[in-house]
């Protein structure tokens, strides 16, 4: 603050100053220089100091040494509760002199000057300043500093996870400055800053007494998803999920509670990083340690279902004691599906103990045991040439798995399907899921495996077709597709042929067509690799070479009787009798007849 100049003016005539005449030598204008000159000079825009010297409920009067006190509204100090007259305040100077005479004063506009001075000097010191807090806001509240609305984030108001934001608002509370954005005007403040230095130096203290397997007492500080974290009185640590508990922990609320005190045990932790593994369940016996020394392999338990993978499923019998179903033993059928086909999370299941290792804490477990195994009295409950009604459950190239009952496959190969139809793709056929029926044709005990058949349960028909597509009888057929080396062709009674290329030739020179139904000559017949040869082109063939071989032998006959016919007649020509030329006549109509 400029201060005031109050220092005595030498050889004053206060009596002629009483009379209004000059004092001494000096004139009026001097005079009133050097009464300016004792009060403070002052610029508009500037910001100085003054003191307060009267208040009220709506203003406060404050001098600056100035020639007129100047007003300033009581909301600008709403701040600081505690003004009082006497105390001294930044004022920024509007205006020194306005219409009225009035010099005008802004205590905010001095603050906000100010104020960025002072926060970059906070920052650049880490100085530590106070601050108002005025509300809150997204993520955290609002600071008033030096007039500066300044943001501090919930993460920054304490060391420890804030649960009610609204207790601090209204509070004043010491900060630092930790960051300013220039640019923007952007001030961003930290409480939990000033307490951190003191807490490093006991974090550094506390772990430094550490010692792996140490138990000590903590608070839950607060609960994740994948843990708990612990103070320790200073120094945070984790309990992660498996660690809480020897049984399965789906959520670690299920175990703790938030603020709960406990004992908890030091796993491992690590000083540079200052992280700290602890555990809990370590203070408890483990489950395995307290089983049924009695517990055997064949030995029936009772559980729950705490886990389901396809593979299988984890069942718990005891708190911290599981053992594997594996998906192979849950049903005695081969086609291994997936576990939850069988059961869920949650299910009470009773199993077999099928393998116990106590030192490793593992065990395996079945349910298919519960049930005879079929295969054990497969040849009596299964003969061979018995029937069944088999479901279809997969489908290979060479033929179709089926499940006479669960555990009971078998196999119809593709040959073994129908007696007349051509199949390609057991699809073409049946289809998955559908029932089937059946005949067992073998069994093979050691695989578990069945040959079944299922043409086998109508008679062979090729016995009957044998007599029927003789070798050169011809039958009307239809052709139903074409192939590169041919085309087959559906022929009476459900049977199929099939024609070369060659062999589908018409007697116009055409070749036959799909859906074409023409009559075919049976070239072929072959009754165990069910096979019938056919060809149309054999019948008009044949017909030709027949006729060929009619007009040769024709020919032949004449020439015949025409060499043998001088031998017939006598040395004189009188002597041919009527008889003889009727014979003559008779064999020529029989040679035109042939």
């Amino acid at each position: 603050m400029t201060e005031l100049k109050n220092s005595p003016v030498e050889d004053f005539d206060w009596d002629a100053y009483e009379k209004g005449e000059t004092q001494g030598e000096k004139s009026r204008e001097e005079l009133t220089k050097t009464y300016d000159e004792s009060l403070n000079t002052v610029k508009d825009k500037d910001v100085i100091e003054g003191t307060i010297i009267a208040l009220n409920k709506r203003e406060a009067v404050v001098n600056i040494g100035y020639k007129s006190d100047g007003i300033i509204p009581v909301s600008e100090f709403r701040y600081n509760p505690d003004i009082k007259v006497g105390d001294v305040v930044e004022v920024f100077i509007e205006n020194q002199e306005d219409k009225k005479g009035q010099l005008i004063l802004s205590h905010k506009k001095a603050r906000a000057s100010r104020a960025w001075e002072r926060i970059n000097e906070a920052l650049e010191n880490d100085e530590i300043i106070k601050g108002f807090i005025k509300c809150r806001t997204k993520g955290g509240m609002i600071v008033d500093v030096f007039g500066v609305e300044a943001f501090l984030p919930g993460s920054q108001i304490d060391v420890k996870p804030i649960r009610d934001y609204d207790i601090f608002v209204g509070k004043t509370m010491e900060f630092k400055v930790v960051k300013i954005n220039q640019e923007f005007k952007n001030v961003v403040v930290s409480h939990k800053a000033l307490i951190e230095a003191e807490l490093e130096q006991q974090k550094q203290e506390i772990i430094s007494k550490l010692e792996k397997g140490q138990v000590l007492e903590g608070t839950v500080k607060n609960i994740t998803s994948y843990g708990v974290f612990i103070d320790l009185g200073g120094v945070d640590g984790l309990i992660h999920i498996t660690d809480l508990s020897w049984g399965r922990v789906s959520n670690p609320s299920e175990v703790v509670e938030l603020d709960q005190k406990l004992n908890v045990v030091i796993l491992d932790f690590d000083s540079e990083k200052k992280r700290i593994a602890l555990g809990l369940k370590q203070l408890m016996p483990h489950p395995w340690d307290a089983l049924d020394a009695d517990l055997k392999v064949g030995d029936k338990v009772n559980g729950r279902v705490v886990v389901m993978a396809d593979y299988g499923a984890f069942l718990e019998i005891a708190p911290g004691v599981e053992g594997l179903i594996h998906v192979s033993e849950m049903s005695w059928s081969q086609h291994l599906r997936s576990a939850q086909d069988f059961m869920k999370v949650g299910d009470e299941v009773e199993a077999v103990v099928l393998t116990l290792d106590r030192e490793d804490r593992k065990m395996s477990l079945g349910i298919k045991q519960l049930k005879n195994d079929p295969w054990e009295n497969i040849e009596t409950k299964y003969p061979l040439g018995s029937r069944h009604t088999a479901k279809v459950r997969n489908f290979t190239n060479f033929g179709v798995f089926v499940e006479i009952e669960e555990g009971v496959d078998g196999l119809i190969h593709i040959s073994d399907l129908s007696w007349t139809k051509k199949i390609k793709h057991p699809s073409e056929f049946t289809q998955i899921g559908a029932d089937i029926e059946v005949e067992v044709l073998a069994i093979d005990k050691d695989n578990r495996r069945l040959s079944l058949g299922h043409k086998q349960l109508e008679e062979n028909p090729w016995e009957v077709f044998e007599t029927i597509f003789t070798v050169g009888s011809v039958h009307e057929g239809t052709i139903i597709e074409m192939l590169e080396k041919g085309a087959v062709v559906a022929l009476p009674y459900g049977v199929e042929g099939f024609a070369t290329p060659k062999h589908l030739v018409k007697e116009d020179g055409s070749q036959a067509q799909v859906d074409e139904k023409l009559n075919f000559k049976v070239i072929e017949f072959n009754k165990d690799s069910k096979r019938i040869i056919l060809s149309h082109s054999r019948i008009f063939e044949d017909e030709a070479r027949a006729e060929k071989a009619a007009a040769r032998k024709a020919k032949n006959t004449v020439r015949k009787a025409a060499e043998e016919a001088p031998a017939l007649q006598q040395p004189s020509i009188e002597k041919t009798t009527l008889g003889d030329l009727e014979a003559l006549a008779e064999l020529r109509d029989k040679l035109a007849g042939k």
